[in-house]
Order: structure tokens, then sequence, then C-alpha cells
């Protein structure tokens, strides 16, 4: 199989490249971080003026109509440089929802704006006891007159604090762990018995809890055919979980550069610490490790795109399950070749740390995936 990019894919990746060393300096980010939005107005808006926030969409649309592979090149370098922006979940996760699930006025409507950027998407689907299961679902949405009412709570929606709309899942039918009934909505933030509350997450990214009481939204903002929205929601999440993995290698990458530049700079007995062979293993194991996450994120960004199937599940569970593995061990090597300085605030290596463990365990963790992966296997 050819594995070589192709002119233009090799331009995209170009162009992410430079995009994100020149404006994306870990003091920088720092202070991104710090801010009320929680991440660059002006990259995302670099992002969406460059063309890359429109990637992932067909060209009717305002796209570019690329596929699995041309986000991987994106995310890779998104996740080596600890970027905030939530290119993952406006883009790829509920832009895919939009994609798959709006009918041809929200898609026209809606979609232009978030390929240019100019319109923040968030997802809603997780809840306190829902645990990676995205039918368990006990958020309530009640047909009215002219709409539905929403009551519920939803957790971690990620970047949901400053969202222009959130697609939520919600149950018009059956009970709370039925695969059937689960609906999506489009919902604006700002409507009546809307609330938020805004908290940073161990990595340094920003997300919300979401209370809805009472809340209207109209017949116009759902998403699809009313109580059929898993089958949409599973397979947008295979997308992301693609997206996912090639941002966390992009991560593990930085980890293995930093960690060897450490090897051959810190002096001990005279020495570079790089020259003692033990330490050469290790660091040799942590590259091992690293090519087999980079083949396993370009299979699952090549399976990513695919129709739905079994075997398209095992492949990004798969991916999945070797990617948070791998970036564990990465990262705790990363940590204790480098000593101290691995864990201190104030050095890069331990954000990526922390990102690469909060990645592990968003859209299941590995233990799900195993689980998930057995359970799709098919005995001849």
């Amino acid at each position: 199989m050819d594995f070589k990019l192709t002119e233009e894919q090799q331009m995209l990746q170009d162009t992410a490249v430079r995009l994100v060393r020149d404006n994306y300096a870990f003091e920088a980010r720092e202070q991104f971080a710090k801010s009320e939005l929680g991440y660059s107005l002006a990259f995302w808006r670099q992002l969406g003026e460059l063309g890359l926030t429109a990637v992932p969409f067909a060209e009717e649309l305002g796209g570019f109509g690329g596929s699995g592979v041309e986000t991987l090149l994106i995310m890779t370098e998104l996740g080596r440089g600890l970027c905030l922006e939530p290119y993952l979940h406006s883009v790829i996760f509920a832009g895919g929802l939009l994609t798959q699930s709006g009918s041809d006025e929200q898609r026209n409507e809606l979609l232009p704006a978030v390929a240019s950027g100019q319109l923040q998407l968030a997802v809603a689907v997780d809840e306190p006891t829902s645990h990676y299961q995205l039918h368990d679902v006990r958020t309530r949405a009640e047909a009215e007159d002219g709409g539905w009412r929403l009551n519920g709570r939803k957790s971690v929606v990620v970047a949901g604090h400053s969202a222009g709309l959130i697609v939520v899942s919600a149950r018009t039918a059956g009970s709370d762990r039925d695969e059937t009934g689960i609906s999506l909505f489009l919902l604006d933030p700002r409507a009546p018995g809307v609330s938020r509350r805004a908290y940073p997450t161990m990595d340094g990214r920003n997300a919300c809890e979401l209370y809805l009481d009472d809340v209207f939204v109209s017949g116009a903002s759902v998403l699809g055919e009313p109580g059929q929205a898993l089958t949409a929601l599973r397979y947008q999440q295979g997308r992301a979980i693609a997206a996912q993995c090639a941002e966390a290698v992009g991560s593990m990458e930085a980890v293995c550069e930093l960690t060897l530049d450490y090897l051959k700079t810190r002096q001990q007995f005279g020495q570079a610490i790089g020259k003692f062979q033990a330490l050469q293993h290790r660091m040799v194991d942590m590259r091992i490790e690293l090519d087999q996450a980079n083949s396993m994120a370009i299979l699952a960004a090549c399976a990513a795109d695919a129709p739905d199937s079994d075997e398209r599940s095992r492949t990004l569970a798969a991916a999945k399950v070797l990617i948070v593995r791998a970036g564990r061990f990465i990262a705790e090597q990363g940590i204790q070749l480098h000593g101290g300085i691995g864990l201190t605030w104030e050095y890069v290596l331990s954000h990526h740390a922390k990102h690469l463990l909060m990645l592990s365990h968003q859209f299941g963790n590995d233990d799900h995936h195993l689980k998930t992966y057995s359970r799709l296997l098919q005995v001849d």
C-alpha cells in the first residue's frame, strides 16, 4: 500500500505545520488558556481563513471534500502544538452530525458558517451516569405544539461555554438505556431555561455542565428523524475517534522529541545522559510505541469515512486501545527520563502528559474499547 502523500496533501500538511509553529509557542498557549474564551480567537479565525476548518465538508457546502487522511494531517499538528481550539468537537464531531442528519435547509444554512470558522459548535451527549454509553440518555424531550421541551443535564461539554449552537441528545421515547427513542436537537445556549457552568479541564481546555430546565426548541431544530439518532451518533463519534488518534500521535511525537533533546543535553558524570545504554533502550521503546501508534492512526483515518460496518468499528476500537496505551507509556517514560522537571507546570512536557491522559478518557477509555472490540469479533 502506498502511504505517500499527494501534492495537495503535502501542501495541506505544510500549511498546518507553519501555522502551529508560528502562532502556538508554549508561552502563547498559556496566555490563551487563561483568557475568558479559553483559546485564541485569532488562531481560530486563521484556521478558517486558510480553509482548514473547511477540509472535511463537501465542496457545495463551502468545504474541500477532504477525507480522514486530510483530517489526520491537521489534527496531528494541532496535537503537536497542544492547540486549545475546539476543531475536533466543532468541525469533526458536530459538523459530521449536521452533515449526516441535518436537512438540506439546515446544512445549507449552517455548514458554510462552520466551514469558514464563523460558527463554533459543540456536542452534548455525555451525562453524569452514561459512562461512554451513547444510548444511556436521561435528558428528556417532550413534544408540544410547534416543538419540544427539553429537561436534563449534560456533562463535560467541551467548548460548550463558547459555542454558538450545541448539538444535544435527548430521549423522545423509551426508557433510559433503550437504543431507540434518542433524538438530536440544535440548541441555542442563550435560550430561556439554559444554564452553563464552565470550568477548565485537566489539560487546560474549557468545558461546561449544561443544564436544561423546561427549554423550548422548535421543530425545525431537530436533526434527522426523531428517535433514530443513535446510528449517526455512533458513526460520527467514530470519525471523531480517528481524528483524536491523530491528535494523540502529534502529542506523542512532541514528547519523544522533547525527551530525546533532553537526553542529548543533560549532563551527568561529565557526559550527556543519552550516552547511557539503559536510557537509550528506553528511548527506543518510546519510538517503537510511537511508530505503532502512528500506523494505527493512519489505519483509523482510512477507515473513518468508510460505510458503517463491524469491520470499521473494530478498526476504530483497536486504534483507540493501542494509541491510549502507547500514549500512557510514552508520557510516563518521558516524565521519568526528564526527572523532576517533567512534572513542573512551567515545562511543556507535563502539559502533553495531561493532554494524553485527557484524550484517553474522551469517547471511551481503552477498557471500554477493548470490550467493544471483543464483542465485535466474528468467529469463522
